[in-house]
């Protein structure tokens, strides 16, 4: 029986299986790595993964995206009362006082609870894993980010049994990285030697988390672990949003705050430009054509003035990074 390793991300999945000797993650339908975190309800039917994310402004009241963060969370949380107002689709509270999604489904109006909702997903995963390995798939490992709690962790499994799956256990996603650094080094130093200390740095879409471990062959110790758990890219992808939507609405005399599918496809935008940026200094364009009431917008960024105005969130890069140091007790190179 093949073990499968799930990672379930706040915007994408992966799916890995071991085969050949080495470990490989496995392409979609697609041909692609990389699985959309996303769910979209029709009224014929259930779309998941990329063919859910198409329809993420056609069906924005209906596609479902970032629900992994609503694991094992009261509807009263301050964390999911933060994340409601920017959502397309509506959160609800549970008669067991849990956070839920509605939605409408087959013409019909449902709740689903976070962990119908991650099955659905982790059902679309194990189905790519099957195809792959051309046999049932049961067994697997799901990494989850290192600062979920029990409740949280225990809500993920849920999720496993209900996908029909059965969860060997659950791995830290910082674990994860090391091991996945680890497992094909030849050169790592002998069990007796002085270990190899490696610092990991984690920047998800939702959260940003940082590992220190030791290495030695044949062995991995995390001396320590570090965590922004809302400090992710989509905080980036905000800072530009609200930049434009200023500027679209002075410019054009747009409202477009209040709106949900220009907002959605501003977002779309806003990440396309941010990905350029990293490669790319110069004044880049942001042009979307017929974005309100049949208006075309263009606009503008660099990255000089784009890191000045995320200057707050990349404060809160180092942090972390100087816990881990001081919980390992390494000192940093000058």
């Amino acid at each position: 029986m093949s073990v499968v390793g799930f990672d379930f991300g706040f915007q994408s999945c992966y799916v890995a299986v071991a085969r050949a000797g080495g470990i490989e993650t496995v392409a979609n339908e697609y041909s692609d790595r990389s699985t959309p975190a996303c769910i979209s309800f029709g009224p014929k039917n259930r779309s998941i993964g990329a063919a859910a994310k198409s329809q993420v402004i056609s069906n924005a009241k209906n596609t479902l995206q970032g629900f992994k963060r609503f694991h094992g969370r009261a509807y009263t949380d301050p964390f999911v009362q933060a994340e409601k107002p920017g959502l397309a689709y509506e959160i609800v509270e549970l008669p067991t006082g849990s956070a839920g999604i509605k939605v409408v489904y087959l013409e019909e109006e449902k709740c689903f609870t976070t962990e119908q909702v991650t099955a659905m997903q982790l059902t679309k995963l194990k189905e790519t894993a099957e195809s792959a390995l051309k046999k049932p798939v049961v067994d697997c490992v799901v990494a989850v980010p290192s600062f979920f709690t029990d409740a949280e962790r225990r809500s993920v499994v849920d999720a496993t049994q209900i996908a029909g799956l059965n969860c060997l256990r659950l791995i830290n996603e910082t674990t994860a990285v090391a091991l996945a650094y680890g497992i094909y080094k030849q050169d790592l130093p002998a069990p007796e030697e002085k270990p190899r200390i490696v610092v990991f740095v984690d920047m998800g879409h939702s959260a940003y988390q940082v590992s220190v471990c030791a290495f030695n062959k044949g062995k991995l110790k995390v001396l320590a672990t570090s965590f922004d758990p809302t400090l992710g890219g989509r905080k980036f992808d905000d800072v530009l949003v609200s930049y434009f939507v200023e500027e679209f609405g002075k410019k054009y005399k747009l409202e477009i705050k209040s709106k949900i599918r220009p907002l959605l496809r501003l977002a779309q935008e806003c990440e396309k430009l941010k990905k350029l940026m990293s490669a790319n200094a110069s004044q880049l364009p942001l042009n979307i054509e017929c974005f309100m009431n049949d208006i075309d917008v263009s606009g503008s960024m660099n990255r000089g003035h784009f890191e000045e105005m995320c200057d707050s969130l990349l404060s809160r890069v180092e942090p972390p990074l100087r816990s881990v140091l001081e919980q390992a007790k390494l000192k940093k190179k000058k």
